[in-house]
């Protein structure tokens, strides 16, 4: 994987980020996604909630920044 890129694993019924562990015990229910990218490449940054893994807009993820991850795609 090249720059930032990493991956993260999210819970398919509930939006949220759960452990790697957790996926490992639960592939059926859980997605991994690759996240993070050259911004050179023409990725784009989007923001989401950490709680429902939805997407928010900047103003909202700056506002909550603890509960909140942005990501290049």
């Amino acid at each position: 994987m090249a720059g930032n890129e990493h991956e993260v694993n999210r819970s398919a019924r509930s939006g949220r980020f759960v452990k790697e562990s957790t996926a490992e015990r639960n592939p059926d229910t859980t997605t991994t996604e690759k996240v993070g990218g050259d911004a050179e490449r023409g990725d784009r940054e989007v923001n989401r909630s950490a709680k429902t893994g939805k997407f928010v807009t900047e103003t909202t993820s700056e506002l909550h920044s603890a509960t909140t991850e942005t990501q290049k795609l």
